[in-house]
């Protein structure tokens, strides 16, 4: 695979969410044509298939039929939504424990007093927060965890649904700078289908490069007014100028704080990264 110098600062980045809204992929062929992205031209930037914890016995089955799980396991992180119970993230997280073809990467719930039950499980644990008081509380309870010295990161919805408005730059801004004065690690779910902030179909969306430019400023001291003017940026020259333009171990740095999002459409982002010459595969020059 051929590459551009800064590309690991888009290693692992996109979570593959397609059998969640709005795309809704059967399970089976998320499945497969999540093994077939494995060995992929855009393969060093995706990261593990996000499974409704609901679905482990299905995820199980099509797993085992499947003859790449016997060289290499499917990597999943199974998830509840905020708002459900604990419990069935649990006992999912159980069934899967002895499993040979599948390893569990991580566990993803909302944060609510239930959440801690996932932390005997002794895998990564992400913890979606909401907003105002809520997300105060989630993130000094997130961050006390941290201190007990388990593995746990925030998480922040940066795409509507029907219950969650669109989080504009000021709100994203101010979770940005509050997660990083916690000293936590995120990642983000939902709505970053492009790379730039714009207004896609109609709706406002946030971009990619603006919320790893923010992130990198948060990481520098800035504040959140200060972050929702870079992720209110439109320009994609400015942006792809600025990202390229990171040393290594600033870029580093924004990945250990921003880890991952979750992507329905997983190669969405990463073909407007390659057009805009931030990453290159080796079909680029075929």
């Amino acid at each position: 695979m051929s590459r551009t110098p800064f590309a690991p600062l888009f290693d692992r980045l996109v979570d593959d969410a397609a059998v969640f809204p709005p795309r809704l992929a059967p399970l089976d062929v998320a499945v497969r044509e999540h093994l077939d992205r494995r060995t992929g031209p855009y393969a060093v930037h995706i990261g593990p298939l996000l499974v409704p914890a609901a679905s482990a016995g299905e995820l199980a089955a099509f797993a085992a039929t499947d003859p790449r799980t016997a060289q290499a396991p499917l990597e999943v992180s199974l998830v509840v939504r905020p708002g459900s119970p604990a419990r069935p993230l649990v006992d999912a997280l159980a069934s899967l424990r002895d499993d040979e073809r599948v390893l569990v990467t991580a566990a993803e719930l909302g944060w609510s007093p239930e959440w801690r039950q996932v932390l005997d499980a002794e895998i990564p644990v992400v913890v979606e927060v909401g907003l105002g008081d809520d997300q105060a509380r989630g993130l000094d309870d997130i961050a006390a965890a941290v201190d007990e010295e388990h593995d746990v990161m925030a998480k922040f919805r940066t795409g509507s649904t029907p219950t969650w408005p669109w989080p504009d730059e000021a709100t994203l801004g101010g979770f940005l700078d509050a997660v990083v004065l916690h000293g936590l690690p995120f990642k983000l779910t939902g709505g970053l289908h492009h790379a730039v902030r714009g207004n896609h179909g109609g709706e406002p969306m946030h971009g990619l490069l603006n919320v790893l430019l923010a992130t990198h400023e948060a990481l520098g001291g800035a504040e959140a007014h200060d972050l929702a003017g870079i992720l209110a940026r439109h320009h994609a020259e400015v942006l792809v100028t600025a990202v390229s333009s990171l040393p290594t171990e600033d870029a580093e740095q924004v990945r250990e704080s921003f880890t991952a999002y979750g992507c329905c459409g997983v190669l969405d982002p990463l073909t407007e990264l390659e057009a805009l010459g931030l990453i290159t595969t080796e079909e680029s020059h075929a």
